[in-house]
């Protein structure tokens, strides 16, 4: 089965054009504006491929805790994003992803800026790209600028067709 990038994987293409030092900052613009809450937490897409997101929440006043650390819903938010991302750019056109499950465990006290790399394996991907409706179990790291794993996370994505069956 040959496969047609995706509408968001098209879009994506298209930064492709700008400058490589400059792509990150540019698609964090384009993506803040297309999803306004990561746009607020200041998210940077790093990077983002069909096998890989990679998301840097930074250690900015705007996503402090009570103690000046990255709040643990800003890296919770990098962590759901990356996943989100990844399925984005896998699911058909005629599909939708929504977050069905998430689960987060805060280990330790994070140090620094996070960052979140969410993956899917190339038999997730071939399932995602040749089913209407299912789910899969995204892959997900958040790290510490100490390289620490300060929270773990699973997320359980599906995919279901974007238009509802019509019902006679």
């Amino acid at each position: 089965m040959t496969y047609t990038p995706n509408r968001l994987e098209r879009q994506l293409e298209r930064l492709n054009e700008v400058p490589a030092f400059a792509r990150p900052w540019f698609r964090s613009v384009v993506m803040g504006r297309a999803v306004p809450f990561t746009g607020t937490a200041k998210l940077r897409y790093e990077e983002m491929s069909a096998s890989s997101v990679q998301i840097l929440v930074a250690n900015n006043h705007k996503v402090h805790n009570h103690i000046g650390g990255v709040h643990a819903v800003a890296s919770t938010l990098a962590a759901e994003t990356a996943t989100g991302m990844v399925m984005g750019m896998n699911v058909r056109d005629d599909c939708i992803p929504v977050v069905k499950d998430m689960r987060v465990q805060f280990k330790k006290r994070g140090q620094g800026a996070m960052r979140a790399v969410a993956t899917l394996s190339d038999v997730q991907r071939e399932l995602i790209r040749s089913t209407t409706k299912g789910e899969v179990t995204v892959a997900v790291t958040v790290t510490d600028e100490s390289g620490n794993q300060p929270i773990e996370c699973e997320f359980i994505w599906a995919w279901v067709p974007s238009q509802r069956p019509t019902q006679n």
